[in-house]
C-alpha cells in the first residue's frame, strides 16, 4: 500500500529509534527488526490501496510533540504500540489540505482522512497482551518528544521504493 509520510528531525528520530531498540533489547517485537534502509520513523498522513503520485506539502517544517503511548488493534490481530502525535491545529491544516489536494481518490483508507486520523509514530506491531503490557514499561510514557517534521515520503511498499515530496 502507498502512503504520504512526514518525516522528523534527526534527533528525534534518534529518540525514537532508541525506543525501538529498548523493546528489541527486551525481546519484544520492535520496528527495529525492520532493517530495510527506507525503515525509520515517521507519521503517516494517508495509505492507499491505489496508486499515489508524490503530491507537494505546504507547513514544513512544522513543530511537533510526539507524546504518551497509543494502543491500536486487538489481541486477535495483535496489538500496535505506537506514540501519539499531538494534534495541533497546524498539523491538522497540513492533513486537510494535503487530503484536499489528493480529493476523492478510491482506496484511501478511511481512517487515514480528516476527522478520522490519530497522528502517531509506530513503535511495534502485532504484540501479544503480555507483550504488550512488557512493552508499556519499557516505553518512557511521560516522556514527550518536542520533534519538527522536515520533509515527507512517498512510500510505494510494494516496489519497497521511496520518493520525496516536494514542499511548497
Amino acid at each position: 500500500m502507498p502512503s504520504l509520510e512526514l518525516l522528523l528531525d534527526d534527533d528525534s528520530e534518534r529518540a525514537l529509534r532508541a525506543e525501538w531498540v529498548s523493546l528489541a533489547d527486551a525481546g519484544l517485537p520492535s520496528q527495529a527488526r525492520h532493517t530495510g534502509e527506507s525503515n525509520r520513523p515517521h507519521i503517516t498522513l494517508l495509505y492507499s490501496n491505489e496508486r499515489l503520485q508524490p503530491y507537494p506539502l505546504a507547513g514544513l517544517p512544522l513543530e511537533v510533540t510526539v507524546a504518551s503511548p497509543v494502543i491500536f488493534g486487538s489481541a486477535r490481530s495483535g496489538f500496535l504500540l505506537a506514540r501519539l502525535v499531538r494534534p495541533s491545529l497546524p498539523l491538522l491544516e497540513l492533513h486537510r489540505r494535503l487530503h484536499e489536494d489528493v480529493g476523492e481518490l478510491p482506496g484511501i483508507d478511511r481512517l487515514t482522512r480528516p476527522g478520522a486520523w490519530t497522528a502517531h509514530v509506530t513503535l511495534a506491531r502485532k504484540l501479544s497482551p503480555a507483550e504488550l503490557a512488557t512493552a508499556l514499561t519499557v516505553v518512557e510514557p511521560k516522556r514527550a518528544i518536542d520533534a519538527t517534521a522536515v520533509a515527507g515520503r512517498l512510500w510505494e511498499s510494494a516496489t519497497k521504493t521511496v520518493t520525496p515530496l516536494p514542499l511548497t
